[in-house]
């Protein structure tokens, strides 16, 4: 589609609705601090974002091709504006809940939250969660196309301000359901991240990761944090997530610090210190990037067989509904990845200028690609889990859900299946049923855990609720396998 395949009668509607505050196929959105209407250019960025069906491409592989070791990558689709294909976000419906594997049974940790995003076990079963969003980015969402991203991202529930806290939910009685909740820590800065180490509490707020000392059984932390180390934020702040995990003896945290763009498009020297994971010495502030090249890295955990850290990740957009897949991968030290001169090892991105052939050259290849787009966020391992098989020796991963893709892809939690410490077969199900029969999202799943009795938690902030999945028992009426009740 050219900008002369737009007709005047188009056009018009199209900067009349701009000029009211809406949008064809969006309902009512937020005026544009513009001093006059879109240029030509500018309205068909603004049509094509939002999904008009002449400027869309589509998925032409299954989805099945684009996982594993050894994805199909295709040559990319290149067009003028990127494809745009978000499910609505409309929260649950009363009664409703997602559907859970055959042999397992859903219910509501905890409803009621703000935004709920990432969650932490502590020793003693408590529930730690995020009720977070991205903080002020002011240069993020620039120009035109950035202030359609802005209301796609409206739309998919993600632009409601941040509570800023981490709320305790407690479960005294065993009964999967959290009675009591508490206001844990507040006045935090879009926190994400959180891990214990002894007395000492680390919370991974969008700038700079933070220490609190914490007592077992506390249910409010009222002393101030004390910064260990600053991590990139400011203006732009494009991935503001930042996640924590240690050392599995506690002498040493990894941090993950996600790009401030698609594919370096504001400069390299923008992404000083990001599209990394770091690690900290939590004694010091101490710090050093230990792998590199990686987009947006979230959700890490240790493989249980082998102690490696793994990792996945967020890989770039604007190529295309087949392109790139995102990853799960085991994280080496001092590895890079291919971000942002190439993806699955030294597949060039030829947007990305200057050329660095010498570290595409160097770029490792990430172990298991699952579905383009899907926004790979939750990753825990199921040593812990009480879960049927085959949920035990593997990875579960909760997909947040694509927007640059047709059709949609993630809205879910899968499975991936592990043997000798490695992927072995495609991902499982878990929990689906995000999206219903119009394509709206219910719910979208971020964060995942696995809590003091071996049931799989999980951080929907669309629907706002704490999912739990655990083993079904039809003998003492807990549930029927699979069916969600």
């Amino acid at each position: 589609m050219t900008d002369s395949d737009i007709t005047p009668t188009v056009a018009r509607r199209a900067r009349h609705d701009w000029r009211k505050g809406t949008v064809p196929g969006a309902g009512p959105v937020a005026a544009p601090p513009l001093g006059r209407p879109p240029g030509r250019p500018a309205l068909l960025a603004l049509l094509c974002s939002l999904s008009l069906a002449a400027c869309t491409e589509t998925a032409r592989l299954p989805p099945s091709a684009s996982l594993g070791p050894d994805p199909v990558l295709p040559p990319p689709a290149k067009s003028l504006i990127p494809t745009v294909d978000i499910a609505p976000a409309v929260g649950w419906p009363s009664g409703a809940q997602p559907v859970g594997a055959p042999g397992t049974r859903v219910q509501a940790f905890a409803g009621d939250l703000d935004h709920p995003r990432w969650l932490y076990v502590l020793p003693n079963g408590d529930v730690l969660v995020a009720e977070t969003n991205a903080p002020p980015r002011p240069k993020d969402r620039q120009g035109i196309k950035g202030w359609v991203m802005a209301q796609v991202m409206k739309r998919a529930g993600a632009a409601v301000p941040s509570a800023n806290r981490i709320t305790l939910l407690r479960d005294a009685d065993g009964d999967g359901v959290a009675e009591g909740r508490f206001a844990f820590l507040e006045g935090l800065n879009s926190p994400f991240g959180m891990t214990l180490v002894g007395s000492d509490l680390y919370v991974a707020n969008t700038d700079a990761l933070v220490r609190f000392p914490y007592r077992d059984g506390d249910t409010q932390i009222a002393a101030a944090g004390v910064p260990v180390v600053a991590l990139p934020g400011g203006p732009r702040n494009h991935h503001w997530t930042k996640n924590v995990i240690a050392s599995p003896h506690g002498t040493r945290l990894y941090v993950t610090v996600g790009s401030n763009s698609n594919v370096a498009e504001h400069g390299i020297d923008a992404e000083s210190g990001r599209a990394a994971i770091w690690e900290v010495d939590p004694a010091t502030g101490a710090h050093r990037i230990f792998a590199s090249g990686l987009r947006n890295p979230n959700g890490l955990d240790w493989e249980p067989q082998t102690g490696k850290l793994w990792t996945v990740v967020n890989e770039r957009d604007e190529l295309g509904s087949d392109l790139v897949p995102d990853f799960l991968t085991s994280v080496a030290d001092g590895g890079f990845y291919g971000w942002p001169y190439s993806y699955f090892g030294a597949h060039v991105d030829e947007r990305v200028k200057p050329a660095r052939p010498e570290l595409v050259a160097r770029a490792i290849k990430p172990d298991y690609a699952l579905v383009p787009h899907s926004a790979a966020l939750g990753l825990v391992f199921g040593e812990k889990s009480a879960l049927p098989p085959p949920f035990r020796d593997g990875a579960f991963i909760g997909l947040h859900g694509s927007w640059n893709r047709r059709p949609p892809s993630g809205y879910k939690v899968v499975f991936v299946p592990f043997s000798n410490g490695a992927p072995s077969g495609e991902p499982i199900d878990v929990l689906t049923g995000f999206v219903n029969d119009d394509g709206e999202a219910q719910g979208r799943p971020v964060g995942v855990a696995i809590d003091s009795r071996g049931a799989l938690l999980v951080a929907d902030d669309v629907g706002n609720v704490v999912w739990r999945v655990s083993a079904s028992d039809a003998a003492t009426g807990a549930g029927t396998a699979g069916s969600g009740q």
